[in-house]
């Protein structure tokens, strides 16, 4: 899509933590206009110098929007907005809930913008801070099919593909649930593996030298096991964001009938690490909690 025709369709960003300050970045670039809103006024404000309209409040922000994206710490805070927001949508206008809010916050979420007549798309995302702002990002969608072509340029911008996993709202949620167990359990497979050749005194490097090319290398593994040597942990995904995350997913193991086991091993890592002083840094802190 040109970015003349971008020019016309109106996307506010609501939240803009690193993903949705990431997002928004992506959109603009793409030649979208775009309206954005934070709790915080001043973390908004940066955007302006981009191009983004900055509103002081959720209605401001979503009264003339084609497409809100809501990128939102968890359910209650994405549930407090909608309260605020969907009585001021455009009658055409789409609602995308982003963020991860598991199972049942995906139900509530979508309830409440039936409650209201709004148009509603379930859309959790895979990817951190980098390839948001890279338009990098892995969309998770779910929800009324009709809707996917009015959306699907936002989509385009801020993410390299689009998984549409059913009509059903809820089922982006779901998928997201699976793929963030199992980017928390590599990650902290990860800082496990380098913790244990500290205590046994051997080189960390080697760790990754001698899994790199071998079918269980990964890019994840290098990436993370880099910033643990390098003492680096500026956040993409917090510790206590993976600790919020893995709430929602033994909540809906639980309630699945699925052991617990791996998750709460992994849980507790993250909390060890959170305990430390860790919580705002990137997950690869995670190391701490060994």
């Amino acid at each position: 899509m040109g970015e003349a025709q971008n020019d016309a369709m109106r996307v506010t960003v609501l939240g803009t933590g690193a993903m949705g300050a990431g997002m928004a970045k992506s959109l603009l670039r793409e030649g979208f206009d775009v309206t954005v809103w934070n709790r915080t006024v001043a973390r908004s404000e940066p955007l302006a110098d981009d191009g983004a309209m900055v509103a002081l409040d959720p209605v401001a922000a979503v009264a003339e929007a084609d497409v809100v994206l809501a990128m939102l710490f968890d359910a209650a805070a994405t549930l407090d907005v909608m309260a605020s927001a969907l009585p001021h949508m455009q009658a055409d206008a789409v609602f995308v809930q982003c963020a991860t809010v598991g199972v049942e916050g995906a139900a509530q979420t979508a309830s409440a913008a039936a409650e209201h007549g709004v148009h509603f798309l379930d859309c959790p995302v895979l990817g951190t801070k980098a390839p948001a702002e890279q338009g990098k990002l892995v969309m998770l969608a779910s929800g009324d099919p009709a809707l996917r072509e009015r959306v699907q340029p936002a989509f385009d911008a801020v993410g390299t593909k689009t998984i549409w996993v059913g009509a059903e709202p809820g089922l982006g949620s779901r998928l997201k649930l699976a793929c963030n167990a199992w980017i928390a359990s590599i990650a902290a497979a990860a800082g496990q593996s380098l913790a244990l050749a500290r205590s046994l005194g051997v080189d960390q490097q080697l760790v990754l030298d001698a899994l790199d090319g071998s079918a269980a290398n990964s890019q994840y593994l290098q990436m993370k096991g880099a910033a643990i040597i390098e003492d680096s942990y500026a956040p993409q995904f917090s510790v206590d964001g993976v600790r919020k995350d893995a709430g929602l997913i033994r909540d809906a193991l639980t309630k699945s009938g699925v052991s617990t086991a791996l998750i709460d091993g992994v849980r507790s890592a993250f909390d060890a690490a959170s305990s430390a002083g860790h919580g705002d840094d990137d997950m690869a802190a995670v190391y701490f909690g060994f």
